[in-house]
C-alpha cells in the first residue's frame, strides 16, 4: 500500500527493457544499421512519451529521473537570466526589473525535495528569490490569487505540483497557468520577459490524464517508476529552445539536442516507452480501478474504527484528489504512525513522503502545513493502493491495523 513512494515494473516493460538489452545494445550515435536500430528504439519511446502527455516529441528529454528534470528547470531559468542581464561594461541600459536583480521563484510549501532544496540553495547563496506560498488549510491546495500576489518584476518561474504525493491532492494549474499567461501579455509591454509555469507530474501519470495543453506549462516533469517504468525520466519543454530556454547542466557527446548529454540508456528507455504506452491506452481503466479500491479502504476503516476516530487527511471539500491515495490518522495518544506500522505484520506504508523518512517522531511538514491538527498529524498513514490492488488485500490490512492498534493500547 505504498504506490506513491514507487511502482514495480509491469511484465511487458520487463520484457521490453530484456529484449533491448539482448537486441539493441550497440550505441544509439553510432552510423550503422545496429547503432541506427537503437536510436529508433529511442525515438519510439519519445514519441510514446509525448502522446501520453499530448506533446510533440520533439519536446521530450530523456533524463535520470525526476530530481535531475526539476533541478534542470530551475538551473535553466536561473541561467537564462543571467545571460540575460544587462552588463555595465556593454553599455546596455538596465531592464525594467532594476540593475543587480536576482531571479525570483514561486513555489509552494508542499513541495517535493528535488523543488525545495535546490531553490533553498540559491537563495542561500544569493543566486535567487524564492517566495514560497502557504497551501490553503481548507482546500489543501496553493491557491491562485495567492501565487499571482507573490509575482515580482523579476518572477521567472512559478512552479507548482500537479499532486502531492503525501495528501494526493490535484493543484489548480491550468488556472495558475492562464493566470500567467495573461499576465505575460501585459508583462511583454512593460518590457518585462515572460513568467515560466512549470508543474511536476511525477504522481499523477499512470493515475489520470495529463495533457499539457489542458495544463497550460512550459515544463512538466516525467518519473518512469511512478507508472510502473524503469528508475528514468524524462522532462518536457514547450517548444523546446525556440519557445522555452533550456540550458544544460552537463556537456558532453551532444546526445539529446546537446541538453542532455550522455550515451542513452536504451533499454531503459524503451521501458518507460512501454509502460507510457500502456498508461495511454488503459489510464481510464487504472484511475476507476484504483478510485473504487481506495474508497473502498476508506470505507473499511470508518467501518472498524468508527467515524468518530478516523480523521481522513487527504479529504478537503470541493478539492480533488488522487484517485489511489488514502491519507487518514487513527486517534488515540500512543498510536503515532511509526508504531502502528512498527506493529503490523502486512502492511507496507508510509507515514508520508519516503524521501522524509528521517524525520523520525515528528509529523509531515506537509499536513502541518495543510492545516492538520499536530496531534493528529502525528498519527499519520499514508496507504496508496496500485493498479493490481485488490479489496481482499484491503480486508487484510484493516485486519493487520486492527490488531496492531490493540496490541498498542493494551487491555481495556
Amino acid at each position: 500500500m505504498d504506490f506513491n513512494s514507487t511502482t514495480p515494473l509491469e511484465l511487458e516493460v520487463i520484457r521490453t527493457i530484456t529484449k533491448t538489452m539482448h537486441e539493441a545494445w550497440m550505441n544509439p550515435s553510432s552510423s550503422y544499421p545496429a547503432g541506427r536500430k537503437a536510436k529508433d528504439i529511442i525515438n519510439t519511446a519519445r514519441e510514446n512519451l509525448a502522446k501520453m502527455i499530448g506533446g510533440k516529441p520533439q519536446d521530450i528529454i530523456f533524463t535520470s529521473g525526476g530530481t535531475e528534470s526539476n533541478n534542470l528547470v530551475i538551473h535553466s531559468v536561473v541561467e537564462d537570466f543571467y545571460k540575460h542581464q544587462p552588463r555595465k561594461e556593454d553599455g546596455l541600459q538596465p531592464q525594467p526589473q532594476g540593475s543587480g536583480a536576482k531571479p525570483h521563484f514561486i513555489t509552494c510549501t508542499v513541495e517535493h525535495d528535488s523543488i525545495r532544496l535546490p531553490l533553498e540553495h540559491l537563495q542561500e547563496e544569493g543566486m535567487a528569490e524564492v517566495t514560497f506560498v502557504l497551501v490553503s488549510k481548507v482546500s489543501g491546495q496553493a491557491e491562485v490569487d495567492d501565487v499571482l500576489a507573490a509575482v515580482r518584476p523579476t518572477t521567472r518561474l512559478v512552479t507548482i505540483m500537479l499532486a502531492n504525493n503525501e495528501t494526493g491532492v490535484i493543484m489548480r494549474v491550468p488556472e495558475i497557468s492562464q493566470r500567467i499567461k495573461a499576465l505575460n501579455l501585459r508583462r511583454v509591454t512593460s518590457g518585462l520577459p515572460r513568467i515560466l509555469v512549470h508543474t511536476d507530474a511525477a504522481q499523477v501519470l499512470g493515475k489520470r490524464h495529463v495533457d499539457v495543453e489542458d495544463l497550460g506549462v512550459d515544463f512538466l516533469t516525467i518519473v518512469g517508476h511512478k507508472f510502473y517504468g524503469p528508475r528514468i525520466g524524462a522532462l518536457y519543454v514547450r517548444g523546446l529552445a525556440k519557445q522555452t530556454p533550456l540550458h544544460p547542466m552537463l556537456f558532453g557527446g551532444g546526445q539529446e539536442q546537446n541538453f542532455r548529454p550522455g550515451t542513452e540508456n536504451t533499454p531503459m528507455i524503451a521501458g518507460l516507452g512501454k509502460a507510457a504506452e500502456l498508461v495511454s491506452k488503459n489510464c481510464a481503466a487504472y484511475e476507476a480501478h484504483m478510485r473504487e479500491v481506495r474508497d473502498y479502504l476508506e470505507e473499511r476503516l470508518q467501518a472498524e474504527f468508527g467515524k468518530k476516530r478516523i480523521h481522513l487527511n487527504s479529504q478537503f471539500p470541493g478539492t480533488e484528489r488522487l484517485p489511489n491515495t488514502c491519507n487518514f490518522s487513527i486517534e488515540g495518544p500512543q498510536l503515532q504512525g511509526r508504531l502502528v506500522l512498527a506493529q503490523c505484520r502486512r502492511l507496507l506504508a508510509s507515514v508520508g513522503a519516503a524521501c522524509h523518512s528521517d524525520l523520525g517522531d515528528q509529523p509531515s511538514p506537509v499536513l502541518l502545513s495543510s492545516g492538520i491538527p499536530f496531534n493528529v498529524a502525528r498519527n499519520a498513514l499514508r496507504l496508496s493502493v496500485g493498479r493490481h490492488t485488490t479489496k481482499a488485500e484491503v480486508d487484510l490490512i484493516v485486519d493487520d491495523l486492527k490488531q496492531a492498534v490493540a496490541h498498542l493500547e493494551g487491555p481495556d
